[in-house]
């Protein structure tokens, strides 16, 4: 038997088809808010004994949400995931207790564990453009090397997600001076392309061998399908390796490098938030924190000590 009721499964799902055709939520977003609801529904199923109907979803007390919160970190959730979870768990009750009307408090009230915020980990300048000169060593195919140098280039050059640059496609070849871009939630944005990632582009289009159409991917694997995301990465790990970098230094720190190295330059915080899609400019203030502490550490290793 589901440990879910049919009535709480299907509000779940109204929530979530309003979040994908309203709220102009991803894919990617609706698998997490479905998963993170959903355990947290037949967790309050096993904790009482039967599947909640909407009534008993009603009735949930701040006891039932410390053993929710208890179970999770019990069974190993951190507390970055956990208050990811309640977040889930908050914007279910919201929609739910005002389409039911009761008062969703004991929801609403449970605090999130505390856990202190991941800095973005970009590379230094000169880390940067040795991975942009070292990548293409790793292929001894010309034009697939053209290809991972004209994809890193764009993540570096232009602060694009490895998802939004492996999802162009022919018809945005050649390169224009600005990209315009789908990026998470469906979130339109516009790019400046610069000089270089439209070299590069044209330099893998001249040597790739499979034939270009107006909707075929522009970036293409060894026998011609989309290019996958666990190639650039693989590349990234062995560029890595090669030039001593850490671990961190992964497709997305180039994106992290591209805000942070123009933050730097005296970029705007409003320009920058545009330029990569954040939809909230909280996000982007993370590069300050980073700017910052990159500050702190040249004054610690240049001041004069007594």
């Amino acid at each position: 038997m589901s440990l879910i009721s049919p009535a709480c499964r299907d509000a779940l799902q109204h929530w979530l088809e309003g979040l994908s055709a309203l709220g102009g939520a991803s894919d990617n977003t609706i698998t997490a808010y479905r998963a993170d609801v959903s355990g947290f529904l037949a967790f309050m199923s096993t904790h009482h004994g039967a599947p909640q109907g909407l009534g008993a979803l009603a009735r949930i007390s701040t006891a039932d949400m410390r053993a929710w919160m208890a179970s999770e970190r019990n069974a190993g959730t951190g507390a970055r995931s956990l208050a990811r979870k309640l977040s889930s768990v908050k914007n279910f009750y919201r929609w739910l207790a005002a389409r039911e009307g009761f008062e969703p408090t004991a929801v609403l009230a449970a605090r999130a564990p505390k856990f202190q915020k991941k800095l973005p980990r970009p590379l230094a300048e000169d880390a940067a453009r040795a991975v942009l000169e070292t990548v293409e060593q790793q292929s001894s195919t010309d034009w697939v090397a053209a290809r991972d140098v004209a994809v890193v280039t764009l993540l570096y050059g232009c602060g694009l997600r490895i998802s939004e640059a492996l999802g162009l496609s022919g018809c945005d070849a050649p390169l224009p001076e600005v990209l315009r871009i789908t990026g998470k939630g469906d979130k339109e944005r516009v790019v400046p392309v610069i000089p270089a990632a439209r070299a590069a582009v044209d330099r893998y289009l001249h040597l790739c061998p499979h034939p270009q159409d107006k909707d075929s991917p522009l970036f293409r694997g060894v026998r011609g399908g989309a290019l996958n995301p666990r190639q650039i990465q693989g590349v990234m790990a062995k560029t890595r390796a090669q030039l001593g970098l850490p671990a961190s230094a992964t497709p997305h720190a180039l994106r992290h490098s591209f805000a942070t190295h123009l933050l730097e330059a005296g970029g705007d915080l409003r320009a920058i938030q545009e330029l990569l899609g954040h939809a909230s400019l909280s996000t982007t203030q993370a590069y300050t924190a980073v700017d910052t502490a990159h500050l702190m550490e040249v004054y610690n290793r240049s001041h004069p000590k007594a």
